[in-house]
């Protein structure tokens, strides 16, 4: 506690350790993510040729597919989001009048514990949200910071990822290379099952992500939603978070489908329990299995502390940081038993 409390005091010390941690952390994740994915197709073409002609194929690769998608995808994304942004003043004048039916209503009104903040309320709607556009048009030059570390994102990603297709797989034996001889094997068992946790999370969780969104975006498609291509990109993200994920990702489309009618967004949501019954019927047994083999409590719990501390993103890469803590604890627990019992004999 002395330690922790000396260290509050000079804080100034690590802040550049912080900085550092900041800067490289999203480049990390992303190149990382990108990794346990295109891995296997790296090492399938190893095997007939030098694995730097394999990593520069499969990037070539992936390029072209990406290029390809946006030619694809992207008229269609357009057209959805200018469409978006024309009907953005419909919906907000279609939320008021909602809201001034419903606290005009007698029901609301037996219930309302106080009429008249909440009319004040209602009626200063407009005024805040003329209020919020301002103060986002006010903080512009944060938006512009917030673009260029995208851009510097998007530029340093492909070099950390090709580096680590190339030289990825001589870096756990450099780490056993600093570990004296008896250590080696039982922290060599301890990086094989990290990379396993991870690459078995990631690889199925991208799979069965991309399969929802496409599922979703066939659905909204078949009951005639409007956005449905941008709705369906929603789902496919926030499908990444165990749980409660679909649901989130389920929500704009109900808002979009009351805006129609609520036997609109009854379909939205009709369509979203379908998926999901796809998903965790037929495609998760098949892509993800038990692999980490962890308890639907414990993931709950995590992604409630997650969310608590540190948002969406830390929601989605709770999991997988749990099971290589996981695995890190289990192999620790097991030396010390393993050599308390050989103490004792």
């Amino acid at each position: 506690m002395i330690i922790i409390f000396l260290s509050t005091k000079i804080q100034f010390i690590f802040e550049p350790l912080f900085v550092l941690f900041q800067t490289i952390f999203t480049p990390l994740i992303i190149a990382g993510i990108l990794y346990y994915l295109t891995r296997p197709i790296v090492d399938l073409l190893d095997k007939k040729m030098p694995r730097s002609v394999a990593v520069l194929i499969v990037f070539l690769t992936g390029i072209g597919l990406i290029i390809g998608l946006t030619m694809l995808i992207y008229p269609e994304l357009q057209r959805q989001i200018e469409n978006f942004a024309e009907q953005v003043p419909n919906f907000i004048n279609e939320a008021n009048q909602f809201l001034i039916t419903v606290q005009n209503s007698d029901w609301f009104a037996r219930i309302s514990p106080d009429q008249q903040a909440i009319t004040e309320w209602l009626e200063g709607i407009e005024g805040r949200i003329t209020e919020i556009a301002t103060n986002i048009a006010g903080h512009i030059t944060t938006y512009i910071g917030l673009l260029a570390n995208i851009i510097i994102v998007l530029i340093v990603v492909p070099f950390v990822l090709f580096y680590l297709l190339k030289d990825g797989e001589r870096l756990p034996k450099r780490i056993l290379g600093f570990l004296p001889k008896k250590y080696q094997h039982e922290v060599g068992d301890i990086l094989d099952e990290m990379d396993d946790a991870l690459s078995n999370y990631i690889q199925g969780q991208i799979i069965v992500s991309i399969c929802v969104g496409v599922l979703i975006y066939i659905g909204y498609l078949i009951i005639d939603l409007r956005f449905a291509l941008i709705l369906a990109f929603i789902a496919l993200i926030t499908n990444f978070i165990p749980f409660i994920g679909p649901w989130i990702g389920t929500a704009p489309g109900v808002i979009v489908g009351l805006f129609e009618s609520p036997f609109q967004a009854l379909l939205v949501v009709v369509v979203a329990v379908v998926v999901q019954q796809i998903e965790s019927n037929l495609i998760s047994p098949q892509v993800m299995g038990k692999k980490l083999n962890i308890h639907p409590i414990t993931i709950i719990f995590l992604l409630l502390f997650a969310g608590k501390f540190g948002g969406i993103v830390a929601m989605i890469i709770a999991v997988p940081t749990y099971a290589v803590i996981k695995v890190i604890v289990s192999h620790i627990y097991r030396i010390i038993k393993l050599r308390n019992k050989e103490m004792f004999d």
